[in-house]
């Protein structure tokens, strides 16, 4: 009893242009969604001790130093003019706060545990959806 062979597939030229057709969708809507980000003002909030302590927008730079059970850290908003939060220095044992680095997007956490501070970006109300479908 012999197996019959599959037959061999070449790509056509149609498939191939098929494939670049839907890699070029693929960057289209990836750039779309990724530069609409952008342009969400952001805003840290800082709690300590599960108390949201103070809110910092992130339109300007600045430092804040915060302290909380023995331990302080010293918060950098908007560092070297980039958007975002970094703990730039702590007291803590772990230093975990300090090599989360940078935090850029909505949603992101910086967390001292020791200390009990933690650090969340939060994007305005009026950002849009999260996703259209359809």
């Amino acid at each position: 009893m012999s197996m019959k062979r599959s037959p061999k597939l070449k790509p056509s030229p149609w498939d191939i242009l098929v494939a670049a057709a839907v890699l070029a969708l693929a960057v289209a809507c990836g750039a779309a969604v990724w530069s609409r980000g952008s342009s969400i003002s952001l805003t840290a909030v800082v709690s300590i001790e599960g108390t949201e302590t103070e809110r910092v927008s992130l339109a300007s730079s600045a430092r804040r130093t915060y302290s909380s059970n023995g331990y302080t850290l010293e918060v950098e908003f908007c560092p070297g003019g980039e958007t975002g939060v970094r703990v730039r220095s702590s007291d803590c044992p772990s230093q975990d706060c300090v090599h989360t680095g940078t935090i850029t997007r909505s949603g992101q956490s910086i967390v001292c545990l020791p200390a009990r501070i933690s650090i969340q970006l939060v994007g305005d109300a009026s950002s849009g959806a999260d996703a259209v479908i359809g």
